[in-house]
């Protein structure tokens, strides 16, 4: 432990590159005890609340372990953060322990220089944007070293054209493709290979994991410890990858893909591009089937109605005709055998979700503006990943700011089959008592209620008038956040904003510089934002969030657990509601300057016995259900709206 006190004392190395730095004592112990399960090579369960400092708590002992290390974290803007913010600060304190890190993301984040090359000299033509944006590529792709696409300001990072400039598993040649010496991919994952750190995320660490039950092995060196940030978040992103989805865009993605190698290599084969093309419309006909509606609905839905379940039969047989061609024609070139490859997986993928009742699977589909999805889901994930650590004798340190419900880590710990793990939390140390007030006004009606959100307008407007704006107002449904933009515009004297509206890193920029904005948002906006100073200095919660009881994933789950004479509701759908409304108050209070007023709108909180549940999981603040208290709290003189007051550590 000298180690770390001569990194986080009060004349420490972090100090030392820190102006303004002070020792945060849960940050210490928690460091120290991440330290004591690396030696131990334990497993290790650490909650840390905001402003703890729990990135530096792992991230340095974890180095100074001089172990073989992976991060993964919630997202890729959060792992971008921690090698290009973090990392950097780290290796300048700890002079004395020098380490080599690496950032690895999922192949569609990496430019494919052979597809940009097809793209460009396709025959099939692009709009005049899209040409724009593929010659914009391909000047930036010229001068980046990573090839990381994030780095093109020019086109954003959803933009459909990016699929012809980057690869997936399906599409990629491997060592066959003529890019393969300049392959961005390729460079990333020996830089990983070689590196004492490194930083993934969990869509990525979950893909190498599940999807082939491959391991570490074939793109992430062995580690002596794996430290999952956000890991609230591990259990359902594992669970997506340990299933089976095939949606209509892979069908059609192969076909377009087909047709252009058939352009290059087999225009003598007119049934090759006829089956193509009739397969592109059986894909039509399957989400005409489906019907208009926006929907995750049960396999049920799929097996009662005649008319999908014929369109299903078509769309079977013309995928397997598609194979028979590219089979033959997949002697012609790589490309093209590679298609055939694709093929035969996903005619392998549909007979098992057309055909499979096994019952450790929950069957469901969704539907989207022009195509579906199926998919197959495990009920439990527990004895799968309890299996992935045991392959892999590491330390596993499992952190976030949200892991346990009332002070227990019971739900966490039995998703992941983490029996044996130990656990501990630390409070956050800013003093919510005196920094915030949690307001929950008389007299509101029932979520039941169908004009639940029209009658909840009413209470919210004295509170923007009292913060002066400067709110996130978050909604559990995009059909009742549609409806509070609808009585909040022209009612308001502020800045209003809408999800969807823009993108989300633009609405956070614009809200931030606004400095007096209303945010409407939903699920994305819940966690992994962090907006310090006055401009947030008030969040609305309209609802408790518990998931909607018509998923089908959730009523499947929630059935088994029964079937077990188990509680699922206690068991399941509550602990996830705590964890989730603790996420959405955890964007109020950012810093030891901060002060603001948590609102929340749903009447259970007092009138249900587990509302208690949920305040045991809040920090201690003030509370009031008067609105006169909310004015006061407003009252003081505060800074300018427009400035904001930075955290002096990390």
């Amino acid at each position: 432990m000298t180690e770390l006190a001569d990194v986080f004392g009060d004349d420490g190395a972090l100090a030392a590159v820190i102006p303004g730095y002070a020792p945060r004592r849960a940050q210490i112990e928690m460091a120290q005890a991440i330290a004591n399960a690396i030696a131990q090579g334990q497993h290790f369960i650490a909650e840390a609340g905001t402003g703890t400092g729990k990135t530096f708590a792992y991230l340095i002992p974890a180095i100074l372990s001089r172990k073989k290390v992976i991060i993964s974290t919630g997202t890729k803007n959060l792992q971008d953060q921690l090698f290009n913010k973090d990392v950097p600060l780290i290796r300048k304190a700890l002079k004395t322990t020098p380490f080599k890190a690496s950032l690895l993301k999922g192949r569609a984040n990496y430019l494919c220089n052979y597809r940009l090359e097809q793209a460009l000299n396709s025959a099939f033509g692009y709009s005049q944007d899209d040409a724009r944006s593929l010659a914009q590529i391909k000047a930036w792709a010229q001068r980046s070293k990573t090839g990381d696409v994030s780095e093109v300001a020019d086109v954003q990072d959803g933009d459909p054209i990016w699929f012809h400039a980057t690869s997936t598993t399906d599409n990629c040649l491997g060592q066959d493709c003529p890019a393969y010496a300049d392959c961005f991919l390729v460079k990333a994952r020996k830089q990983a290979q070689e590196a004492d750190v490194v930083v993934v995320n969990h869509h990525l660490l979950c893909a190498d994991w599940s999807i082939r039950e491959i391991g570490f092995g074939e793109l992430l060196p062995d580690a002596d410890v794996v430290v999952i940030d956000e890991a609230h978040q591990l259990a359902d992103t594992a669970s997506n990858f340990l299933g089976v989805s095939l949606s209509g865009k892979q069908i059609t993605d192969l076909c377009d893909d087909t047709l252009a190698e058939y352009l290059t290599d087999a225009k003598d084969m007119p049934d090759l591009r006829a089956a193509c093309e009739n397969l592109q419309i059986e894909v039509k006909d399957v989400r005409l089937a489906f019907g208009l509606e926006l929907r995750r609905g049960e396999w049920r839905d799929i097996e009662t109605s005649p008319k999908l379940v014929g369109a299903l039969e078509s769309l079977q047989k013309q995928l397997a005709s598609l194979t028979n061609q590219l089979e033959r024609a997949s002697i012609r070139s790589k490309g093209l055998e590679a298609c055939f490859d694709r093929a035969e997986a996903l005619d392998a993928q549909l007979e098992t979700l057309l055909h499979d009742n096994d019952g450790l699977w929950i069957k469901w589909y969704e539907t989207y503006g022009k195509s579906f999805s199926l998919n197959r889901t495990p009920l439990d994930i527990a004895k799968e990943f309890r299996g992935f650590m045991a392959r892999h004798k590491a330390a596993w340190i499992f952190t976030s700011a949200t892991l346990s419900v009332g002070g227990n880590f019971t739900h966490f710990s039995r998703n992941l089959g983490l029996d044996a793990a130990a656990s501990q939390r630390w409070d956050s140390p800013f003093d919510f008592a005196s920094q915030s007030l949690f307001y929950h006004p008389r007299g509101l009606p029932q979520p039941s209620d169908p004009d639940f959100t029209d009658k909840v307008i009413a209470f919210v407007l004295p509170v923007l008038e009292a913060s002066r704006g400067r709110a996130f107002f978050l909604f559990t449904s995009h059909r009742a956040l549609q409806r509070a933009a609808q009585l909040l515009t022209g009612k308001i004297d502020h800045p209003l904003l809408v999800q969807g509206t823009r993108s989300k890193a633009a609405l956070l920029d614009q809200f931030k510089t606004l400095g007096n904005a209303v945010l409407l948002a939903t699920a994305s906006f819940w966690e992994g934002i962090d907006v310090r100073g006055d401009a947030l200095s008030c969040v609305i919660i309209d609802k408790l969030p518990f998931a909607s009881p018509g998923d089908p994933v959730l009523k499947a789950r929630m059935a088994a657990i029964e079937k077990q004479g188990r509680n699922p509701f206690f068991e399941h759908q509550l602990p996830s509601a705590v964890i989730m409304l603790r996420q959405g108050v955890g964007r109020l209070i950012r810093d030891v300057d901060d002060r603001g007023v948590l609102m929340v709108c749903d009447p259970r909180l007092l009138k249900r016995a587990y509302g208690q549940i949920f305040l045991d999981s809040v920090p201690a603040m003030q509370r009031s259900r008067d609105i006169e208290d909310v004015r006061r709290f407003f009252a003081d003189d505060l800074p300018s709206p427009t400035q904001s007051s930075p955290a002096a550590n990390p």
